[in-house]
């Protein structure tokens, strides 16, 4: 059972990191990745770096999935420097889509009502645009934009981003530990609220107060609710990334979610 679960989860990997050894456990351990770039990723790779990690995935047969840059990124910052850098950096990781081919890509919004008070409405307008581009270019490259949570506190305040794009194929991925570290509101009502639109699952864990990044079962989210009601939506599993900031938790995860993962998932 551990072993079809890991066959059916992304498990997070930050390019940055993916030394020869790093590529070597994921082709041995057959681990889909979930690869994240970011400015240095972006900037620093070749096309050459990039097809070679890209080739070993697919020849192993493994799932890919991507997250977009996201520091100090912003779609709808009200300056118009951050907003050009943030057009950038997507236009470079569209680049490198073409050559990782994922399935999907994970998107931050941006969004902390702590640095944007009283701005929403002006911080949507500029945001919707780039996103929607964004989103039909990467449907061109056969991959599904997910916009993540991070720092909103309702699943209102993803909606809002998610809704006008749902043309472009735009879904929601729920991130368990940021809805818990940063959120006001309980597991069930973004469940309830997000429904169909969630494409995705970040899964990992912490004690509510901070983004821990623990292994699944070692805080206080409840993942079986969480399983429970996303399958009354999903009876084909969603995409699933497993967040690991340490070997370990990848393991402990794995046992942890062999006694809740639903009897419906076991074969996809």
């Amino acid at each position: 059972m551990n072993r079809m679960i890991l066959r059916s989860v992304q498990v997070n990997i930050p390019y940055r990191m993916v030394t020869d050894t790093v590529l070597g456990r994921f082709l041995d351990w057959e681990l889909n990745p979930e690869v994240g770039f970011d400015a240095t990723a972006l900037d620093g790779a070749l096309p050459r770096d990039f097809e070679r990690v890209a080739r070993a995935f697919h020849e192993k047969g493994l799932r890919v999935t991507c997250h977009a840059p996201f520091l100090d990124l912003c779609a709808g910052s009200p300056d118009p420097g951050v907003r050009r850098l943030t057009r950038t950096r997507l236009e470079q990781t569209l680049r490198a889509v073409a050559i990782f081919r994922p399935v999907t890509v994970v998107c931050h919004t941006g969004w902390d009502h702590r640095r944007y008070p009283g701005m929403r409405e002006p911080w949507l307008e500029e945001s919707l645009p780039v996103w929607s581009w964004f989103a039909e270019a990467l449907r061109d490259e056969g991959a599904r934009m997910m916009i993540e949570n991070v720092y909103e506190r309702t699943p209102e305040e993803i909606l809002e981003c998610v809704a006008p794009l749902r043309e472009e194929g735009v879904g929601v991925c729920l991130d368990t530990g940021h809805l818990t570290a940063f959120g006001r509101d309980p597991l069930m009502r973004w469940i309830r609220v997000l429904g169909p639109d969630v494409g995705q699952l970040h899964l990992h864990d912490n004690h509510g107060e901070s983004d821990e990044h623990l292994a699944p079962g070692k805080g206080i989210v409840d993942f079986r609710l969480l399983f429970e009601h996303v399958l009354q939506t999903h009876p084909v599993p969603p995409v699933i990334t497993l967040e690991p900031h340490q070997e370990e938790a990848l393991w402990e995860g794995l046992d942890y979610l062999e006694g809740l993962w639903p009897e419906a998932w076991v074969d996809h």
